[in-house]
């Protein structure tokens, strides 16, 4: 396992850390909330510290399930907890709400669930258009001060939107999706952490599974799979295209090094200047089995250079992920693919 200690914080961090979006069913399918709960504790045994969660993850059922089993395990005092705040769940929809409100409310709903007095990283989920940015910095400012969290961090902000952020109130972390198949980040948000000493959580590494090796043209996704037609990746012909870059991308890893198609994906982005660490989405105990490959060894310059002709001879389209921003609360979005504006 690997390391890295958040600046200013003292906070040690698991280079790879376990996402829990996928855990609870929303976006995903149906989950069993009992594997989820084992696969946490196969985590903390596995010796992973970062887990990060959220309240719009399963309408809470995450956050719990996550408390129940540090709490189980004993271990509170050895794993970093980053959560956040400002999505609510309204009508059986998740919209952005950065109110002074409803982040106080949400605070102190996330720390019940967790079974917790203090919150090791907490973020704002995603940057809110109808509330005023500094205001959402103060708020965070005011519970790093009162010691109800350790260090502050965003989720889904760009660089200049951290930089307002960052008038009124420290910043520790941000959390992007950056994986081989959408790289945007590469433009802005990575040369701006790596300039303003901010770590990176990344999320998404495997691309909804795209880079996880057993999907196929066969694949059925099941009802409120956000696979089954949201996510523009997956759906023909660009699908195909993934699939077939996946395919060699499996190829090379298992070839020149023995790995497999995730181990690969993860470890090019560890080797990423600028990464800090990255969030393993799981919700089965088996999807933790391929992490004890990604220690120890690094990508050439070489195997890099091969990845890159393999994207471009299949993917010649760079795709964003912004069909997952949710909208603003009211009058700003009609429909749930966000305006490049608003991420």
């Amino acid at each position: 396992m690997e390391f890295v200690t958040l600046a200013e914080t003292g906070l040690k961090l698991s280079r790879v850390g376990l996402g829990t979006w996928s855990m609870t069913g929303d976006w995903w399918g149906p989950a069993d909330p009992e594997e989820a709960y084992a696969t946490l504790r196969k985590a903390i045994d596995l010796g992973i510290t970062l887990f990060d969660t959220a309240p719009a993850y399963g309408r809470g059922l995450s956050e719990t399930l996550l408390g129940r089993a540090i709490r189980d395990a004993g271990c509170r005092d050895r794993v970093v907890i980053a959560t956040k705040a400002g999505l609510q769940w309204t009508n059986g929809k998740v919209v952005r709400n950065c109110s002074l409100s409803w982040l106080a409310q949400d605070l102190e709903n996330s720390l019940r669930r967790l079974q917790t007095e203090v919150i090791d990283i907490y973020q704002v989920h995603w940057p809110d258009p109808l509330e005023p940015l500094e205001e959402t910095a103060a708020f965070f400012y005011r519970l790093l001060q009162e010691g109800k969290i350790r260090a502050i961090g965003v989720s889904n902000f760009s660089p200049q939107q951290m930089e307002r952020f960052r008038q009124v109130a420290p910043l520790h972390t941000v959390q992007p999706p950056y994986n081989l198949f959408e790289r945007q980040i590469e433009a802005d948000v990575l040369p701006y952490c790596r300039a303003n000493g901010i770590a990176t959580l990344i999320y998404s590494p495997l691309c909804r599974g795209l880079l996880g090796g057993r999907l196929t043209p066969q694949t059925k996704f099941p009802p409120g799979d956000l696979r089954g037609g949201i996510d523009p990746k997956f759906v023909e012909p660009r699908y195909s295209q993934y699939l077939q870059a996946a395919e060699e991308l499996s190829q090379l890893a298992r070839e020149r090094y023995g790995k497999t198609l995730p181990q690969l994906a993860v470890r090019w982005l560890l080797d990423q200047p600028g990464v800090s660490a990255i969030l393993w989405g799981a919700r089965k105990r088996q999807q933790l089995d391929d992490l004890a490959g990604v220690w120890g060894w690094s990508l050439e310059a070489e195997a890099m250079q091969a990845i890159d002709e393999i994207l471009h001879r299949h993917v010649p389209e760079s795709i964003p992920p912004s069909f997952m921003a949710p909208p603003a609360r009211a009058g700003i979005l009609d429909s749930p693919h966000c305006p490049e504006h608003l991420l």
